[in-house]
């Protein structure tokens, strides 16, 4: 077996210089994928920022190698209802260890053994209701646990953590029991051989499943219930393996009903035209914003986006400043671009699908143009994470100095989604645009 990845006690870069000015040795663009589009057309948001650099001058991307190919991770059909790989299968990007760390990656297993307990790899982002589900194989007489809605480095799992036992062996809690706080309500094993596992989290209710055994059951009654928090794997006794970890978000609500721009607002002074066309909202022309009446703050957003056209230019912008028309686009923008340089889609064009823009370009170009592709973005605090088709592709912290306007400073309260009509080549629909905010 080829030998991946090896890490101890490292945590996860972040994507990003988290400032304006180009890194030293920019990853800019030498052509333009369409002759009708340069990754320097001129827009309203851009006429209206002065001192950032011009497009195409993003950060480098994350120091993670990228695979020429990489895995089928998830199937069309679950990329289609939101699913999403936590675990790429190659890296530990989007992952922070906790405690200890020794964990390794070999032919897509992610393998942490006993040489340093505890250890506990965790989500570098909070998840609030969602259903969880993933493969793991433990040696016998082992220990290890899910943690659910925990705290970044959890200390006691009565409070702040639900703690998912695999235990066979544990003279309290064994495999299925939430520590501290609840017995198993039928028997499962957990050593020897690979088991599925499914949690779903949803309010105060956690229900658990290991090979289809329906072994948890809880609800949390007390006067603070845990509503939000990262994932975490822990490793506590003997070899531990994880494959195949992926997340559904649940509880996420419509902010489109498929006939009507009921909840937006067109943004004056743009020249896009937003119209329902089909059950989407189809975006031509350009430049020019469509936003939400409501504001959001911390959130998962899933939607899905198609260009009608080669290296066509669009983005969502979120925690935006009430657009005007003199600046209609203040915010984080999630940039829209499948355009790729030389044929190879760890280059990406103009930033990539999925980076924040101007902040973290893309790992990898997954979404492809004149095709419906998923995207989800899930903003936490200063920490920014996004998918395409259910592929993590950024892991961005902003630690910049605090301004209203996130083009010039870190945002953490809420603002504004928006969609883009960036230049006179636009012509973009989405659909299926569906948010959840995070419990507080």
């Amino acid at each position: 077996m080829t030998r991946l990845a090896c890490f101890v006690l490292v945590p996860l870069l972040c994507l990003g210089c988290g400032k304006d000015e180009p890194p030293a040795t920019p990853n800019a663009p030498t052509a333009s994928p369409s002759p009708s589009r340069t990754a320097d057309s001129p827009t309203t948001a851009d006429a209206t920022t002065k001192g950032e650099p011009a497009k195409g001058a993003e950060p480098d991307p994350v120091a993670v190698i990228e695979p020429e190919i990489v895995p089928e991770l998830l199937t069309s059909a679950e990329i289609a209802d939101g699913w999403l790989s936590l675990f790429d299968g190659h890296s530990l990007f989007g992952w922070e260890p906790e405690f200890h760390g020794n964990w390794t990656i070999v032919d897509g297993v992610l393998t942490s053994t006993a040489e340093q307990s505890p250890s506990i790899l965790a989500t570098t982002v909070p998840w609030t209701d969602y259903e969880l589900r993933l493969e793991f194989r433990m040696e016998a007489g082992g220990n290890s646990g899910i943690f659910l809605r925990s705290a970044p480095v959890p200390t006691d799992p009565a409070v702040d953590c639900y703690e998912l036992n695999l235990c066979d062996a544990h003279p309290a809690f064994k495999t299925g029991s939430i520590v501290k706080r609840a017995q198993p309500i039928d028997v499962a094993t957990a050593d020897g051989g690979w088991h599925t596992l499914r949690a779903i989290c949803e309010g105060n209710w956690i229900q658990a499943w290991i090979d289809d055994v329906h072994v948890t059951d809880f609800r949390d009654e007390s006067a603070a219930p845990l509503l939000s928090g990262r994932i975490g794997l822990q490793q506590n006794g003997g070899t531990i393996e994880f494959r195949n970890v992926k997340l559904q978000p649940l509880s996420l609500r419509s902010l489109f009903d498929g006939s009507t721009l009921d909840g937006w607002n067109i943004v004056p002074g743009g020249q896009s035209q937003f119209e329902v066309l089909d059950g989407t909202i189809h975006v031509t022309n350009g430049p020019g914003f469509l936003e939400t009446a409501d504001v959001f703050g911390d959130f998962v957003l899933q939607a899905d986006f198609q260009c009608n056209g080669d290296g066509l230019n669009s983005g969502v912008f979120f925690r935006a400043m009430q657009g005007t028309e003199a600046a209609p686009s203040h915010g984080y923008e999630f940039q829209l671009h499948s355009g790729i340089k030389d044929g190879d889609p760890r280059q990406p064009f103009d930033a990539g699908t999925g980076a924040i823009f101007r902040r973290a370009a893309a790992r990898r170009v997954l979404s492809r143009d004149r095709e419906w592709n998923t995207i989800t973005l899930n903003a936490a605090g200063d920490r920014f994470a996004t998918w395409v088709n259910g592929y993590p592709v950024v892991d961005w912290r902003d630690t910049r100095d605090p301004d209203e306007n996130p083009r010039k400073g870190r945002r953490l309260d809420p603002g504004h989604l928006s969609l883009q009509g960036h230049d006179p080549t636009t012509d973009v629909q989405f659909r299926a645009l569906r948010v959840g905010e995070h419990a507080r």
